[in-house]
């Protein structure tokens, strides 16, 4: 009897591929003769999934999106759920912030992709932002629970806090990345910003005074 094929786990064989030669090469090495190699496929096998480039990069780029937010769910996971907005929140920030292997992956073949969606046309035509999108309307879901319960200012726009604490854990992680700030400098900017919008009279300790105060 022939041996039944698993195709979601083959594509998700092939976009762990091409992620892993752009986080060692750089997205611009990625070729779909290159993520074959990479996969230990034929390049016809790879092509019978992905028609082009784009199709392959955009899965993969799906497939690292929902890796993450697995991560996420992960780091939430405990008796008592969830927890409260700011725990789910917390949760996001040590899982967005290039801390270890997999978010530095993730942050760095990420921010690749961005730079190339500007000037790459034919990667341009994937909605290459309905991640960001999606993952913004759930921080304002998560937002305007916590307005709700009082947790957080009533008067506070959630949308476009929504919006600033994305674009402010986009340019600390990338900031990780050029060696700017080490990941737990990075943590305490996004923490910092945290109790600042939660009213939290107590805000995180500064990694660096602690250093100073240690030597």
């Amino acid at each position: 009897m022939p041996k039944r094929v698993d195709h979601a786990q083959r594509r998700a064989h092939i976009a762990d591929a091409l992620v892993r030669v752009a986080a060692r090469e750089g997205l611009h090495a990625v070729t779909m003769r290159a993520v074959a190699a990479e996969a230990g496929m034929s390049l016809n096998l790879v092509q019978y999934y992905f028609d082009t480039k784009a199709q392959l990069m955009h899965a993969a780029l799906q497939h690292l999106e929902r890796q993450s937010h697995e991560r996420w769910s992960a780091r939430l996971e405990g008796p008592d759920g969830p927890g409260s907005a700011r725990a789910r929140l917390e949760a996001l920030v040590d899982e967005v912030l290039p801390a270890d292997a997999d978010s530095h992956t993730f942050r760095l073949v990420w921010t690749s992709y961005a730079v190339l969606a500007m000037t790459d046309p034919e990667l341009a035509e994937q909605p290459f932002v309905e991640g960001p999108n999606r993952l913004e309307r759930q921080l304002t879901d998560i937002l305007a629970t916590a307005r709700a319960a009082g947790e957080i200012e009533a008067h506070l726009d959630v949308s476009a806090e929504a919006a600033r604490l994305l674009s402010l854990s986009h340019g600390v992680g990338i900031s990780v990345l050029v060696g700017q700030r080490s990941a737990e400098q990075a943590r305490y900017v996004m923490r910092y910003h945290l109790s600042r919008l939660f009213d939290d009279p107590t805000p995180p300790e500064d990694p660096d005074r602690c250093a100073a105060a240690v030597s």
